[in-house]
Order: structure tokens, then C-alpha cells, then sequence
């Protein structure tokens, strides 16, 4: 075939050779090496030779190099030479009233303008979005040509490698790439993109995020507080623990001698149980089981491990004056990755802070500060000398306020009103976020705003 059609013909393939070499170097790119470490290890052969790309990328990255230059090079050269010759005597037939030389010269610059749009076109878009979307595919299909092209041109590229290392060593620069490792923040931004995209569920998403804040958190950011430990005494009355194991649920309890900053042991329930239904049972003291101690400050991660390696299911945890702080227990640590854990003996229990309407949520006086911030949008100081809701109301206050009271108070951009008090604490509060120009005039005041009792 000659002439025209010929060379179309002729561009054609240039065109589809640069695509497939652009496809296929997307496409080995966009292979996932641990899916094809086990699929190798299951025994498929061609995810092992698969495999062999991927741990090499620069050997078969340069053959597409190659290959795609040469392609694109001759399509435009004999492009450029053959259609250009048309072009000048289209242009001398209809009359334009230039030397030829200078119709020769633009003809050359249109034809290079129109085989290089079909070339980015078809000859690399195309290709490389299809390759994206299905990498697997086009990476089996193009393995065997791959691999031909790779020993054709080893001799080309081993003159190019010595090119290159030696022009990097002449500028000081490495002749290798360190291998990249995530961070943290990269799996962070992967996570959340692929959330954004639908890739993975909300609730995985906030599985991950929690994993990389477990090592963050410490033991008094998880623990029950003091105040809200049920413990007994050892002179309790064999009475009152049952109806406290059969009200609270739980399976375990501290126990202390003169107060609960003097726990002597730890109470099992089932052991409890078993005990008082035996016919000689024994003194509380001897049911004990050896206390766990674990300092505020310890890691969730590390306390995590070590009550995990020492078969531990609750630790008492001691603050800075050796007094019991409150206690902590492997479903707290869990919870913390996976969110609340309920079974079928769980009571039922409200939700720590749920949004009314705009604007205004209604909170726990033991919701942490933390979690308000994250709920509501709004900044709370890092050296804040609290940790709850009902910690940030009294940080406002000059005296306890007694049980019943009714307050509200402003502070950090929030009005927070505060409708239960019971045994000094905070119980339930209303918590509205205030406009940006009020928050801002009471962002500092931490003064009460309005204050009755019942």
C-alpha cells in the first residue's frame, strides 16, 4: 500500500504502540505487592513473575522508556516528513499567496500539532486511565512482551545507567532512591481518601484512626475515676456485695482495707458467687486476688501488652501521691479501638453527648474535654487543668455547688447549663456553642453567668 493511506496506516501503529508501552508501565505501577506475594505463595505462576517487575521496577521501567520514546520519536519523524508534503501542496492548490518554503514550514508545524494530540490522546491517556482501572489485566497480558522488550533493549539501557549514575555522582547525589516507608501521617491521609472515596466503611475507617491514637492515650484518659469505682470493704456484708454484683453487672471489684486508697485485692464475682453457695464459705480476705497497680501516666499500648502478657482483666491505677486514682480494664482499652462493648448483662446506657438541635448538644458531666472538642468544633487549651465537662464548669466556680443547683457558666466559645448535680459532680449539662464574636468576649472570663438553687 502507498501513499496516504499508507502512512495513516503507518501512524496508526506508532500510536498504539506508544499506548500500549504507556499502559503497560501504569499498569506494573499500579500492582499491588502484597496481593501478589500471596497470590505467589498460594501458587499462582504468573503473580510470581508478576512479582519479579514489581521488586525490580527499574529494569522494566527503563525498557518502557525506551520503547515509548522510539515509538513516539519515529511516529512524529515520519509523520512530520510525509504528511507536511500534502499539506504544502493542498495549500499551493487552493492559492495562498506565500513562498512555499514558508507553506512547507507551517504544514510541518500543523502536522506536528495533529499527531501530537492523537498521540497525548490516544497514545497516553486513554491508555494509562484504562491501565488504572484494570492493572491486573493489562499487566498479564503485556508480561510475556515485557519481557522481550527488556532483553532487547539490555544493552541500551546498561549504557543509559551508566549515563545516568554517572551525571548523579557528578552533582553528588545518590545513585539509588532510599526506599520510601509510610508515615504515620501517610496512612493517615490514605485512610481518610479512601473513606472519602467509598473504599472502606466509617466505622473501619475510625477502627484504623483509633489504633493510631491508642498509643496517645493513657491510663487516667481511659480509666473509671474514683468516684465512680464500686468497691467494697473487707468487713462488707456478704449481703450488700450480692445486691451491688447484681446491680452494677460487673464481674470484678476492688477491695480495700481503711479506704479505697488502701485496696488490699481484687473481688472475682464468679468466685464470690461459688463462695456463697458453698457450704462452709470462706472470709472475703481469702476470695481476694492479687491487685494490679499501673501509674497514671502509662501508655494504653503498653498497658494494653502487659496486662494482656499477665493475664490481667483489671488494674487499679495509682496517681502521682499513691492514692487510687480510679481503675481501668481490658474492655476500657478495647473500646477505645472499637467503641463500646455490649452484651446481653449490660444495662443499657445513654448516649455521653447527643446533639437537640443546632447549636446544642446535651452532655455527661463525665464526658471528656477531648470528645466535646471533637463533637462541638471548638478549641480547648492544651494546659487546661481538667479533664471532663463538670472539670471545665467547676474550673469556673469559687465554691462546690450543692447538690440540686441549677448554673451556667461560659467558657472556651461554650455556654454550658448545667441541670443535675448529685454528690458534688456534675450529672448533666446543656452545652450551646456560642457565636464567634460572643465566644470571643467570654472566651476568658470563666465566670458564672447565672446561678440558682432548686
Amino acid at each position: 500500500m502507498d501513499g496516504l493511506p499508507a502512512q495513516i496506516i503507518l501512524q496508526v501503529i506508532f500510536i498504539l504502540l506508544n499506548a500500549f508501552f504507556a499502559g503497560s508501565e501504569i499498569a506494573f505501577l499500579s500492582l499491588n505487592q502484597v496481593k501478589l506475594n500471596k497470590k505467589a505463595e498460594d501458587g499462582d505462576k504468573t503473580a510470581a513473575r508478576l512479582l519479579v517487575f514489581v521488586e525490580n521496577p527499574n529494569r522494566f521501567l527503563s525498557a518502557i522508556q525506551v520503547a515509548i520514546t522510539l515509538s513516539g520519536f519515529l511516529g512524529a519523524a515520519f509523520g512530520a516528513e510525509s504528511f507536511s508534503g500534502y499539506l504544502t501542496d493542498a495549500f499551493v492548490s487552493i492559492g495562498i499567496p506565500l513562498p512555499e518554503g514558508t507553506l512547507s514550514v507551517i504544514s510541518m508545524v500543523l502536522i506536528t500539532i495533529i499527531i501530537s494530540f492523537f498521540s497525548i490522546a490516544f497514545g497516553e491517556m486513554v491508555p494509562k486511565r484504562i491501565a488504572m482501572q484494570r492493572p491486573d489485566g493489562w499487566a498479564k497480558a503485556a508480561l510475556g512482551i515485557m519481557k522481550v522488550i527488556s532483553f532487547v533493549f539490555a544493552p541500551m539501557m546498561a549504557l543509559l545507567n551508566v549515563t545516568t549514575n554517572g551525571s548523579l555522582r557528578l552533582l553528588g547525589m545518590k545513585t539509588q532512591a532510599e526506599d520510601g516507608v509510610a508515615t504515620e501521617e501517610d496512612i493517615r491521609l490514605m485512610v481518610e481518601n479512601s473513606g472519602e472515596q467509598g473504599a472502606i466503611a466509617q466505622e473501619e475507617q475510625e477502627w484504623i484512626e483509633n489504633v493510631f491514637d491508642f498509643g496517645d492515650i493513657i491510663a487516667s484518659d481511659v480509666m473509671t475515676p474514683e468516684p465512680d469505682v464500686t468497691a467494697f470493704s473487707l468487713n462488707e456484708k456478704a449481703e450488700d456485695i450480692l445486691a451491688a454484683v447484681r446491680t452494677t453487672g460487673l464481674s470484678r471489684y476492688p477491695v480495700y482495707n481503711e479506704d479505697i486508697n488502701d485496696v488490699c485485692g481484687i473481688l472475682n464475682a464468679r468466685d464470690f458467687l461459688l463462695n456463697l453457695q458453698s457450704g462452709h464459705p470462706k472470709p472475703l480476705k481469702e476470695l481476694l486476688r492479687p491487685a494490679y497497680f499501673v501509674p497514671e501516666s502509662v501508655h494504653a499500648d503498653q498497658l494494653f501488652k502487659d496486662m494482656q502478657s499477665q493475664k490481667r482483666h483489671l488494674a487499679v491505677v495509682v496517681d502521682e501521691y499513691g492514692g487510687t486514682a480510679g481503675v481501668v480494664t481490658m474492655e476500657d482499652l478495647l473500646e477505645e479501638i472499637v467503641g463500646n462493648i455490649y452484651d446481653e448483662f449490660d444495662p443499657e446506657e445513654p448516649q455521653p453527648i447527643v446533639k437537640l438541635k443546632e447549636g446544642i448538644w446535651r452532655a455527661q458531666g463525665s464526658l471528656r474535654v477531648e470528645e466535646l472538642a471533637d463533637v462541638v468544633d471548638v478549641d480547648i487549651p492544651e494546659d487546661a487543668d481538667y479533664d471532663t465537662l463538670g472539670g471545665m464548669v467547676m474550673s469556673c466556680l469559687s465554691e462546690i455547688p450543692a447538690d440540686g443547683s441549677k448554673l451556667t457558666v461560659a467558657i472556651n466559645g461554650l455556654k454550658i447549663m448545667v441541670e443535675e448535680i448529685e454528690d458534688r459532680k456534675v450529672v448533666w449539662a446543656l452545652v450551646e456553642k456560642l457565636p464567634s464574636e460572643v465566644s470571643n468576649e467570654k472566651q476568658d472570663e470563666k465566670i458564672p453567668v447565672e446561678a440558682a438553687k432548686s
